[in-house]
């Protein structure tokens, strides 16, 4: 694995994608080697409601849910440090007011993972609201037809296999180099 990274950042990171995708363990292993905070939005929702995202779901319902979801990622895309790693849950970037604000005020970066390995992730885990009591494999094939095309609009996509994290890191590391470099192109006029 890298040791810290030289890559410059001069907004948040958020970390977009389906449940399993990977956003979590990638997003706490990416702001170790950015050396910067990492917050998953999912826990500050929980610490804020003092209840489990699951809970939230059955007593308030997804509505009250996207509510505090959405308020929660603009506390944290406003807070000190500005510059961090955001895990987000699976549904905040197909929210239109999160998804506009987090295109405006950070770099998106879209785990992409395909179907079985969102199943193998998700299959035995309990903490997961439209998973509960369903069939995993159809609810996750419904998701991928109705939101790939919304997360495609993240800054950066990666593709995520059953790989390694650290190769999983690799490859979202060299990503955002990518991305700020042309994005650094950009600002001086060199795109």
């Amino acid at each position: 694995m890298r040791t810290k990274s030289h890559i410059k950042l001069d907004k948040p990171i958020v970390m977009v994608g389906l449940m399993g995708a990977g956003k979590t363990s990638v997003g706490r292993a990416l702001s170790r080697a950015l050396g910067i905070p990492f917050v998953d939005s999912d826990k500050e929702i929980e610490a804020a409601a003092g209840c489990s995202v699951v809970d939230i779901f059955s007593m308030y319902g997804e509505q009250e849910f996207r509510r505090a979801e959405k308020s929660v990622i603009e506390r944290l895309l406003d807070s000190e440090p500005e510059i961090k790693v955001i895990s987000t849950g699976e549904g905040a970037f197909i929210t239109p007011a999160v998804r506009e604000m987090v295109l405006q005020r950070a770099t998106s970066i879209w785990l992409k993972a395909d179907l079985d390995l969102l199943v193998k992730r998700t299959n035995f885990r309990r903490t997961r609201p439209q998973l509960l009591n369903n069939d995993s494999r159809v609810i996750l094939s419904q998701l991928i037809k109705e939101r790939y095309d919304t997360y495609a609009k993240a800054n950066i996509m990666v593709e995520t296999h059953d790989e390694s994290l650290r190769k999983t890191l690799n490859a979202v590391l060299d990503a955002l180099e990518q991305y700020t470099k042309e994005q650094k192109g950009k600002k001086n006029g060199n795109a």
